[in-house]
Order: structure tokens, then C-alpha cells, then sequence
């Protein structure tokens, strides 16, 4: 007995042994490497075992060290494929299919490179009715973090192709980007998507780039003791817990049923929606709303699919048709879009019941947005007069600790694993998450790149965004962080190979992930175009390159005007203002020449400072180029 318990324990080591090849996770089947560079491909096999790699008619061959690690080199290749490859140790082998080469980015920043095409498919249907392309893929890096040290490879992820279901959970800005370069070059695009919602830039870059910030450093090192995260997220989990437990036990709309279609309303109170209640001065403070109304429905709509769009709530909404379920969402940033079944709607009267939790701030409808029901090419317009009861109310809920996004963490675990890997580029769209921060922006932001380029050991461009238009447009001139945090990012360009996309009019003033997510991956693309592949063609708005301050006016002069300057939409250049102090602004008139703006104000004899579209929402900026892209937001002192 005890000789046959021996033979198995043998067996088990040795077959554990066998089983023991591991390939870097972003090796795998529909794998896109980077054309004309050195692959280098580290793996594990058992110790001292010798690798082989059979690939396009050669082999290659490495030797595993006494730990089992192994680092096979495959020379530099020509874009192409699709090839095989065969990776064989002494008893197992495991076989790669449908690789390319072309050109990899990575896709980084917060959440609008991670905002999916299938967060945009309502906008751009034929685009994804077309967007079968077996020479663009996409692979979508695991959202994690680790404090303690960097990461050797990938906990998961696959490589997509591109087809009308794939490219649903593709990066919608990388994909529009990508969709321009094959057009452009015919060699296949591999995406590489490490992003994250609300994440700041501290939280991508390594341990050494943040010694220079000595507070990012200190917050990370203290979230390696997991008993700390542990406190912390079971903390927060009863806290939030039991909120919503007080709230559900006070809410009088679940005792009475409130979203049942026939019930007696008449004590119920009107409010007008889209809106907030706070605004509306019709209820105070933080709970749940339940909302009512009416609404007639044709024959030819009731029997048909039908979706609902219900705009954006603030933070979650529970939907009922005629007392049915219709749907719900967590959190306030989706634009709501239910689909109703048929047979939900009924011919005649409906009722539409919407249950609204609202945690801390305002609580409501967010204005210009489509409230609407659409069913077989008719529309129900659901805007207007709208009954309102309390269910209950309750003070603010305190926000979550979202420790994902502490300093360091996301570099260990979705940045550090792809540095061995050659890349064409990185294209970068984040900046919201430190708007609070803009002065330290000035030098993170160089910092994260400078940290990039070095674990990569390679000044591969970098491409990125400019926080675009967002909140209410403000009628006199105003501070602003976002355009200060702008300023902090067009500061970067200093850096070799570096180009920025100007989004100044590409934003929702009411939400703060636009949908035109086209334009940011066409302007990408043309900051590629310039910085990575050496193209001339205008990828660059109007930017300053000089200002001449005279007694009563300031004339400035732009580069990158490629045949003139452009205003939009008017005679004169709006959202210009002017200051004597540098504290207090006017609005400025102005005449532009070809590459020339003169501004000037009656009131302001001796300027000391323009400003152009400096505000959280310039709606009025208007400042383009005759090749149809606008100027970036600046500011000139004498």
C-alpha cells in the first residue's frame, strides 16, 4: 500500500512537471506583435528544458534557466499573417493561431478610452454594421491593481477581432482610431486597452517616477496591508448596506405599491422634467422620489419592440410600464436605454413609473438629454409635466473609497506587464480624474510619460486628448480648473513626440462622457499620422506662437493655421477676454487676419492679459483652421 502511494505521488510531479509551459498572456490566439521590432517572449517551461519555436517555415530555440524561465527572441518581421506558431518543450507544446504583424497601441486613461462602441452604437449603427475587419483586434487588459510590486504577466484577457459583435466591447475612441490607420496603411492595428473609470494619473505610473511626488508615494505604500483594504471595503460595503436597508424600511412608494399603474395619484404633486427637485424647490436633501405620468400609446407602437431613453438620472433609477419591470441602473453616468418588450405598451393609456435613489447632491432628471419612448418609427415625446411623491428622505450617503485608484496600483498590475512587449505607440485619454489638481498636472503628466517610455526603453509617441467642453457655460469670465488642467496637458507637447487633440468642442456641457467619440479617434488618428509616421498633413489646430502687447490691444499670431484662420458660426472670434490685472476680465472684441487676432476692449487701456476659451464650457469659442480644427484654449500675459 504504502509502495502504490509512492508511485502516485511520483506520478503526480512528473505530470506537474510536464504541464508546466506558460506563454505571456498577450501571446495568444489573434495576437497582433509589433512589426519591424524584436519580439522578445518570456515564458516557463520546467527548469533547463529546452523551447522551440516553429513560425513561418523557422525555428527558433531558447533554454529555460534553473528556475524555468526562458526568453525567446523573434527577429524583426514585416506586417502581415495571419501565421501559426508552434511553441514546443520536451513533452508539450501549445500552438498560437491567426497572428499578425502590423502596429500596436496601447489605449490608456479613464473612463472615455474605456467607454465601449456599445456605449455608441445608437450613434454610429453602420459603423457597426460594417466593422468586419480581421486586420484590427483588441485586447482588453484586466482591471486590477496591486500596491506591492509590479506584475510579471496578465491575470487574463483575450485578443478580439473586429465584427459586429466584438467590436461591441472594444474601446469606442481606440477603435475610431484604429478604423482610420487601416484605412490610411493597410497593415493591421492591435489595440491594447489598459484604462479605467476615474482614474487618476498617479495610479498608472511606476514606484520610481512617484518618488518625485513624495504624498503619492506615502498613500500607495500604505495600501500594501491588506488588512487595511480589508477594513476599509467592508467598512464602506455597511455603511452602504445599511443606507439602503433605512432607505427601502422608510420608503413609503414599496408599502404602497407606488409603481403599480392603477393607484390613486390625485395628492400626488406636479413638477416639470427634465430637472433637479432641489431646482425645482420642490424637495429637499437625499432619498428616493417616485415619478408618474401618463402617456397615450397608437395601436401601430404597441405591439412593436420599443426603447425607452430616459436621458441621464442622478444616481439610480428603477423603471415600471404599467407596473412591470422595465428596467434599472446603478449609477448616474449612463444615458438610460431600455428596451421594452412587446405586448408592454399597451394601445391608449400608459403609465411610466420611475423610482429614483438619490444618494448626495441633486437628485433628478439631467436637462437636454432624449426622454422618449420610439416604437415602430413613431415617437412618444415623455418631457413636460410629470407627477412627484416622496418615499422617503434621508441624509447624504457618504462616498466609497475607491482604493483601485490610489497611486501606483494600476501600473503593477495593467501597465508593468506590457512593457516587455515592442509597441508602435500609446494614445492617452484621461485628465477629469485630476482637474482638482491642475498645477501638479504640470509636471505628473511629463513624469508618466517620461516613466512609460523608459520601462519600455523606447520614445514611442504619445498621443492625447485635451479634456474637452464640459458643465454650464458661464456669461462672464471666470476661473476655471478645467481650463487650467488644459493648459497642464498642452504643456506636455514639449516632449518629444508627443501630439495633442484639442476636443474644445467635442464635449457634452451635461455629460461628462460625450458620445462623439468618432471626431476623438479621427483627430487620434491624425496626430499619428504626423508624430508616428511622418506624414505632412494638418493634424493641429491654430496655437499661439507669439503675442505683442501694444498701449490699448494685444496682437497675437498662430501657427498651424494651414491656409488661414476660421471663425465659426459668427463675425467675431467669441469667448475672448481681456484684463488689465490678470484678475479681473471683460469680454474682448476682436479681428482676425490670416494668422493674426487683434483684440482689444474700450475699457481695458493698458492689457496685461488675453484669454480664449478659458472656462469649463466656452460655448462661444469659435477659432479654426481652414482645415476644419479648432484652436486650443490659451492664455497670453504680457
Amino acid at each position: 500500500m504504502k509502495r502504490k502511494f509512492c508511485v502516485l505521488i511520483i506520478l503526480t510531479v512528473c505530470l506537474n512537471a510536464i504541464a508546466q509551459l506558460k506563454l505571456p498572456r498577450l501571446a495568444s490566439d489573434h495576437a497582433v506583435f509589433q512589426r519591424d521590432r524584436v519580439i522578445k517572449l518570456a515564458g516557463q517551461s520546467a527548469p533547463n528544458e529546452e523551447i522551440q519555436l516553429t513560425f513561418n517555415g523557422r525555428v527558433f530555440k531558447s533554454t529555460a534557466d534553473g528556475k524555468g524561465k526562458w526568453l525567446l527572441e523573434i527577429p524583426p518581421q514585416q506586417a502581415g499573417g495571419p501565421f501559426d506558431m508552434v511553441f514546443a518543450a520536451t513533452r508539450e507544446q501549445i500552438l498560437i493561431k491567426d497572428v499578425l504583424f502590423g502596429d500596436v497601441w496601447i489605449c490608456a486613461g479613464q473612463s472615455n478610452m474605456e467607454m465601449m462602441v456599445n456605449n455608441v452604437k445608437d450613434k454610429y449603427p453602420e459603423v457597426v454594421a460594417t466593422s468586419a475587419n480581421s486586420h484590427i483586434r483588441h485586447f482588453a487588459v484586466p482591471q486590477m491593481y496591486d500596491f506591492n510590486s509590479p506584475h510579471d504577466d496578465l491575470a487574463g484577457g483575450e485578443w478580439k477581432t473586429a465584427n459586429p459583435e466584438n467590436v461591441l466591447r472594444f474601446s469606442a475612441a481606440g477603435y475610431f482610431f484604429a478604423r482610420e490607420l487601416y484605412e490610411k496603411y493597410k497593415v493591421p492595428i492591435g489595440l491594447i486597452n489598459a484604462s479605467l473609470g476615474g482614474s487618476p494619473a498617479e495610479a498608472w505610473m511606476s514606484e520610481g517616477a512617484l518618488e518625485e511626488f513624495p504624498q503619492h508615494v506615502a498613500e500607495a505604500k500604505k495600501f500594501r496591508s491588506h488588512e487595511l483594504i480589508t477594513g476599509i471595503e467592508t467598512a464602506d460595503r455597511t455603511r452602504i448596506s445599511a443606507w439602503h436597508a433605512a432607505l427601502a424600511a422608510k420608503d413609503a412608494g414599496i408599502a404602497g405599491r407606488w409603481r403599480n399603474g392603477h393607484i390613486d395619484d390625485s395628492a400626488w404633486h406636479t413638477m416639470q422634467l427634465p430637472g433637479y427637485w432641489s431646482d425645482k424647490n420642490v424637495i429637499t436633501g437625499n432619498g428616493v422620489v417616485w415619478f408618474r405620468r401618463a402617456f397615450d400609446i397608437p395601436s401601430s407602437m404597441a405591439d412593436a419592440p420599443a426603447r425607452l431613453n430616459l436621458g441621464r438620472v442622478v444616481d439610480q433609477d428603477s423603471v415600471f410600464i404599467n407596473g412591470e419591470f422595465a428596467g434599472t441602473t446603478g449609477y448616474q453616468y449612463p444615458q438610460r436605454r431600455y428596451n421594452l418588450k412587446p405586448g408592454m405598451l399597451k394601445p391608449g393609456r400608459n403609465i411610466i413609473v420611475v423610482k429614483v435613489i438619490n444618494q448626495s447632491g441633486k437628485g433628478g432628471f439631467v436637462a437636454d438629454k432624449p426622454y422618449q419612448i420610439i416604437a415602430a418609427g413613431d415617437t412618444v415625446d415623455l418631457r413636460g409635466p410629470w407627477k412627484y411623491r416622496l418615499g422617503a428622505s434621508m441624509e447624504p450617503l457618504a462616498g466609497q473609497t475607491f482604493i483601485r485608484w490610489k497611486p501606483m496600483g494600476l501600473y503593477n498590475a495593467m501597465v508593468a506587464p506590457l512593457v516587455k512587449f515592442p509597441i508602435k505607440g500609446a494614445i492617452w485619454y484621461q485628465g477629469e480624474a485630476n482637474v482638482s489638481r491642475p498645477e501638479e498636472y504640470r509636471k505628473l503628466f511629463p513624469a508618466l510619460i517620461a516613466d512609460w517610455r523608459a520601462k519600455w526603453g523606447d520614445t514611442f509617441p504619445f498621443l492625447f486628448v485635451q479634456l474637452p467642453n464640459f458643465l454650464e457655460a458661464r456669461e462672464t469670465p471666470s476661473k476655471s480648473n478645467w481650463a487650467a488642467l488644459r493648459e497642464a496637458q498642452s504643456e506636455a507637447l514639449k516632449l518629444p513626440l508627443t501630439g495633442m487633440v484639442v476636443a474644445i468642442d467635442l464635449g457634452d456641457w451635461n455629460d461628462i462622457h460625450p458620445l462623439d467619440k468618432q471626431s476623438v479617434g479621427k483627430r487620434l488618428a491624425l496626430q499619428a499620422m504626423k508624430v508616428a509616421y511622418g506624414e505632412h498633413v494638418p493634424a493641429d489646430g491654430p496655437s499661439v506662437s507669439r503675442a505683442r502687447f501694444a498701449k490699448t490691444s494685444v496682437t497675437i499670431e498662430f501657427r498651424n493655421v494651414n491656409g488661414g484662420l476660421v471663425v465659426k458660426n459668427g463675425p467675431a472670434v467669441g469667448h475672448v477676454a481681456i484684463s488689465e490685472d490678470g484678475k479681473n476680465f471683460v469680454w474682448a472684441r476682436t479681428k482676425v487676419s490670416r494668422h493674426r487676432m487683434r483684440v482689444w476692449h474700450e475699457s481695458v487701456t493698458a492689457p496685461m492679459e488675453v484669454r480664449y476659451a478659458w472656462a469649463d464650457n466656452p460655448d462661444s469659442a469659435n477659432l479654426y483652421n481652414r482645415s476644419g480644427l479648432p484652436a486650443s484654449p490659451f492664455r497670453v500675459r504680457k
